[in-house]
């Protein structure tokens, strides 16, 4: 793990960075910021009752949060990064096990999908990853609150009225709240863990 470390944390909103790693990491790597599905699962079936419903995973890595939400009975899974050497290996890891996921490469700030088209999208630490670029967070830098608000638009675009979009981070609520509240949705905020807290931002697009 410590050879594919960055040497400054800005790194991490490259897509240079993502690129050397993943090339130096094997197929059966994984890495999973934040929380766990184990630790969610519940939560996502609460929101996403519905096993068929069409799932964006927005900046997936070589997480096994869409695999196993896969085996829990997600199969409508359109995975994307915008790292294609990830991409390819995923793809090959999961085709013939999971052959009914998706993995697309793509720039969550650019989706390449239809408006409405999706019911649920999940981050789980790509907008996080886009804040280390440049300033701090108390004082942003232009291009990271551009990127911010370009995913969310994004998401916002290409999900469904009625429909959810769910964000995982250690950021308080003070630090994101700005780039999650939009006219026409609602926001939703859920506190995780006892000594160290994480943050379920849940923004959903009114009918």
């Amino acid at each position: 793990m410590t050879n594919v470390l960055p040497a400054k944390n800005e790194q991490y909103g490259t897509k240079e960075y993502w690129d050397e790693r993943y090339s130096q990491e094997s197929e059966e790597d994984s890495f999973d910021w934040f929380k766990t599905y184990a630790d969610i699962a519940d939560i996502i079936r609460e929101l996403v009752p519905d096993k068929n419903a069409r799932i964006l995973m927005l900046g997936c890595g070589n997480s096994t949060l869409s695999e196993e939400m896969y085996d829990d009975g997600y199969k409508n899974i359109v995975n994307t990064d915008y790292s294609d050497i990830l991409i390819k290996k995923m793809r090959h890891k999961h085709q013939q096990l999971r052959p009914e996921m998706q993995w697309l490469e793509m720039d969550v700030r650019d989706l390449k999908f239809e408006s409405g088209s999706f019911d649920f999208a999940l981050d789980k630490g790509t907008m996080d990853a886009m804040m280390t670029t440049k300033g701090d967070v108390w004082d942003p830098s232009e291009d990271v609150v551009e990127s911010c608000n370009k995913e969310v638009d994004e998401v916002l675009r290409v999900i469904r009225n009625g429909g959810i979009f769910l964000y995982l981070t250690f950021g308080q609520p003070h630090f994101r709240k700005r780039y999650l509240t939009r006219p026409g949705t609602t926001l939703e905020i859920r506190q995780l863990g006892e000594a160290f807290h994480y943050y379920l931002y849940i923004v959903r697009r009114r009918e």
